[in-house]
């Protein structure tokens, strides 16, 4: 809502400087407390990026172009997983430097970018296609008419608090919550964990933090292939649960393979994060696809975005160090049992959706007419086909 207020540009600048900002400052702390109240303020800022960026795309690109702009922007974080951990070990030896210690000189380091990034945003960001500026008159006008076409009944871009209380009667958010934070529960715990797993492969700290980097590697590539393919076939379903069940696979492989070889464990581990990480952009273009009316998809949006950001509070509880000598076999069964769900959930949300389109595809005149009445009708409209 503050993203189509205040303007993308503004508004996910001032979530950068905020977010940099406070990334920096945690370099200041001092004990537990400030840590934690630091850590808080941090998910403030941080919490109007991911769903600020993707109900963006949505403003701009068709239903079946989401997927891979996703795709592409989470690749980078993937990426980021890549070559963070060997980062954090560089800065970390930059201990005493100007009477600092490594932790702080990372805190600085990597928030100082964000904030410098900002206003590059802020600079070169549009808007929306309606006020873009380096689009000519009939630029705009085709631009917009595209995605007017696309839109087809659920033209409505106004605020409404009507489609602001649409989102909590709608079961289709209920259902991309539970599978979205079954999906994310896992996809945290092997960002927090994946050095913690790596160690366990018995390597010294800079080659553990240097394995990580092949398996964000190969997930990244993987990404933006499942992402293309998804638009390119304009489906979302199986997509989705493709990468899902994988990820389900790669985690029982870990468990039945533990005491294995190093080479077999990762390898196993790598499928992991290629299901953990494929899976997210068909998963948040699915419920932007298929959710009109720009009120009811910004506040869906951010409703199905945050409940399954609690799979991070999560998934940080899955690993145990006691659990390490035994090969994490618990932690590696909750996110399997997670994922199998989540595949379940989403076989049945395709379904559902199909049956729906089916039936409006049966709809006689005067049930179309009927259904047709009203105003601010959405997704709803009889006219309306959901991406399955």
């Amino acid at each position: 809502m503050c993203l189509k207020m205040a303007g993308p540009r503004r508004w996910i600048s001032f979530v950068m400087v905020a977010w940099g900002g406070i990334m920096m400052a945690m370099a200041a702390v001092t004990n537990a407390a400030g840590l934690l109240a630091a850590r808080f303020f941090l998910g403030v800022a941080e919490c109007g990026l991911f769903p600020g960026v993707v109900y963006l795309f949505s403003l701009w690109y068709t239903r079946d172009e989401q997927a891979l702009r996703n795709g592409v922007f989470f690749s980078t974080a993937t990426m980021a997983g890549a070559f963070g951990g060997v980062l954090a070990w560089l800065l970390e030896q930059m201990e005493g430097i100007r009477g600092l210690h490594g932790w702080q000189w990372i805190f600085l380091l990597e928030g100082l970018p964000t904030v410098l990034l900002a206003f590059v945003v802020l600079w070169f960001l549009p808007d929306f296609p309606e006020t873009a500026t380096f689009l000519t008159p009939e630029e705009k006008e085709l631009t917009i008419k595209r995605l007017r076409i696309d839109a087809g009944p659920a033209t409505e871009t106004h605020f409404s608090w009507k489609q602001f209380r649409m989102v909590f009667t709608d079961w289709k958010t209920y259902m991309h919550m539970m599978t979205y934070i079954l999906s994310t529960t896992p996809l945290y715990s092997l960002a927090f964990f994946l050095p913690s797993i790596v160690v366990g492969f018995k390597l010294d700290a800079l080659t553990t933090q240097i394995m990580t980097a092949p398996a964000y590697a190969i997930a990244c590539i993987c990404t933006l292939i499942g992402a293309f393919s998804s638009d390119r076939f304009r489906e979302r379903g199986f997509h989705f649960a493709i990468p899902t069940g994988t990820a389900c696979i790669g985690y029982i492989l870990l468990i039945i393979t533990k005491d294995s070889s190093t080479l077999v464990r990762y390898c196993c581990l790598t499928l992991t994060a290629i299901g953990n990480f494929a899976a997210v952009p068909p998963m948040v273009s699915w419920f932007t696809s298929n959710i009109g009316g720009h009120t009811k998809r910004g506040v869906a949006t951010a409703a199905i975005i945050s409940f399954g950001n609690i799979g991070g509070a999560i998934g940080g509880q899955i690993y145990r160090a006691s659990d390490e000598a035994n090969g994490y076999v618990t932690g590696h069964a909750i996110c399997a049992g997670c994922l199998g769900f989540s595949v379940c959930l989403i076989l049945v949300t395709k379904y559902l959706l199909h049956r729906e389109n089916q039936r409006r595809d049966r709809l006689t005149p005067e049930e179309f007419t009927k259904e047709a009445t009203g105003e601010e009708l959405c997704d709803l409209h009889p006219a309306w086909r959901y991406m399955t």
